[in-house]
């Protein structure tokens, strides 16, 4: 029998409807699962069980009445602690940041708020979320549930290492350059990285989205449903669309007929993995087996692409950091400061020549995907690395050469999931990305859907280790 914690969102709302189960009674497993799991995988901020069985016991009083508050009602769920939430401090995984508490719920905490789910807690991220790793100043080291010797990934890092562990079954990320894709690929799990605007966010950033993170392609599409809802807070944001996000199931015969791109080598950073580059061809064969038209695609990013992004970005680092009190950058992770500090001799010359890559990214991305349906790769040429490393490069000088396949669509604000497509032979998820046209947000959730019909056989989610 499913234990309650590990039920999608869409079971216990149909069970909570029938008076089956008790949004208490599912806070209570969840809370009982987290205590077993949270000494060995660090994945939370700001745990309160008291606050989640008070919210839990209101939305069972809703549904009593026959009157719950919208579609979330009663469901477990967590928040990145870089997405503000009243009255709460927003540490940015930093001991450099000033604790200073939220005047507001930032709009994808509100509108989870406002559809009645249950905030079990927050979850951890790294340093400013400048890593693709666990590692914080201010949190403790995160943990894959796969293999607790392994980091979840970054920077949504304590949100993939809860979904993968039953910490309920909704969650929150964010993502600027795969902080969403990355630790759902290593952590086996679901995440949609939205066309850019789609879910509205605050602050906004060039590149920046928030996006759900779920065991299912059925319980992502749920979320969309509340975390698109409008908001004039993002200046970035997309006029608001009533996409019909419930008819992300059209079965298998999806694929059919679709032209796909194949995209194996990002043309930059690390070499794919043989493990990682066999799984991905063995997903583009079921993909060609249930109908779709299968093209290998050349590389459209370059490694002076990729450079000038991390070049811009620690340019911007550095300004941040050199702002801050001495005693107060001194806590900042060194890598960080390193890495940040590497640009500090950059000429205006160089920095603008690095500022120019981000548009020559999303030319190259969007002429690229031009072709194609959809576009299929690895979403990281390597799987979960070392838990105490903060990038797999372990280099500040390198940093960011793995992230060749995730980066260009935050650049070129298209829509791309990552969802599992195999394991090592020692058992690490290994995940597919599947990037559609902007805008085309359902698309990508069907396709991905569909993927989930057909793919291998997924092996049982990770149990906490024996007392």
């Amino acid at each position: 029998m499913t234990e309650l914690h590990d039920l999608p969102a869409h079971d216990l709302i149909a069970a909570y409807r029938q008076r089956k189960l008790s949004p208490v009674e599912v806070t209570q497993s969840v809370l009982a699962h987290i205590e077993r799991w949270e000494p060995h995988i660090k994945a939370t901020y700001l745990l309160r069980p008291e606050a989640a069985l008070a919210q839990a016991r209101a939305s069972e009083a809703r549904w009593l009445r026959g009157e719950p508050k919208g579609l979330l009602d009663g469901v477990p769920s967590t928040i990145k602690e870089n997405i503000s939430t009243e009255g709460d401090p927003t540490p940015l995984g930093t001991a450099a940041v000033e604790l200073v508490p939220a005047a507001a719920d930032a709009p994808p905490a509100a509108r989870m708020r406002e559809a009645g789910a249950v905030i079990v807690a927050k979850t951890t991220m790294p340093d400013y979320g400048m890593l693709s790793s666990g590692l914080s100043t201010f949190h403790p080291l995160s943990r894959n549930p796969w293999d607790v010797s392994k980091g979840p990934g970054g920077s949504s890092a304590g949100g993939g290492a809860a979904a993968a562990a039953g910490y309920g079954p909704l969650h929150i990320g964010t993502d600027i350059g795969g902080s969403l894709r990355l630790p759902a690929s290593w952590c086996g799990i679901f995440s949609l990285k939205p066309s850019l605007g789609r879910i509205p966010i605050d602050p906004p950033y060039t590149g920046r989205a928030a996006g759900p993170m779920t065991r299912t392609v059925a319980d992502a599409a749920l979320m969309m449903q509340v975390l698109s809802q409008p908001d004039a807070r993002d200046s970035m944001s997309l006029p608001y669309q009533d996409i019909a996000w419930s008819q992300f199931n059209k079965g298998a015969e999806r694929l059919r007929g679709l032209r796909i791109g194949l995209l194996l080598d990002a043309g930059c950073g690390l070499p794919v993995e043989p493990e990682v580059k066999a799984a991905v061809e063995r997903a583009a064969k079921l993909m060609e087996a249930a109908g779709a038209t299968i093209v290998p695609m050349v590389p459209f990013m370059t490694q002076a692409m990729l450079d000038g992004m991390d070049h811009f970005w620690r340019m911007r680092s550095h300004i941040d950091l050199q702002a801050l009190p001495a005693a107060r950058r001194d806590k900042v992770l060194p890598y960080i400061r390193t890495w940040a500090d590497s640009a500090a001799g950059m000429s205006g010359t160089e920095v603008f020549t690095a500022s120019h890559q981000f548009h020559l990214t999303r030319v190259a991305a969007v002429k690229a995907c031009s072709a194609f349906d959809y576009v299929i790769s690895p979403v990281a040429p390597n799987v979960a690395f070392q838990a105490e490393l903060p990038s797999p490069t372990n280099d500040p000088l390198r940093p960011l050469e793995h992230i060749g396949f995730t980066v260009p669509f935050n650049m070129s604000e298209q829509p791309a999931a990552s969802v599992n497509c195999g394991y090592t032979r020692a058992g690490l998820p290994i995940g597919l990305q599947i990037a559609g046209a902007r805008f085309d947000d359902l698309g990508v959730l069907q396709v991905a859907h569909a993927f989930e019909l057909i793919r291998e056989p997924q092996r049982a989610w990770p149990q906490p280790p024996a007392a």
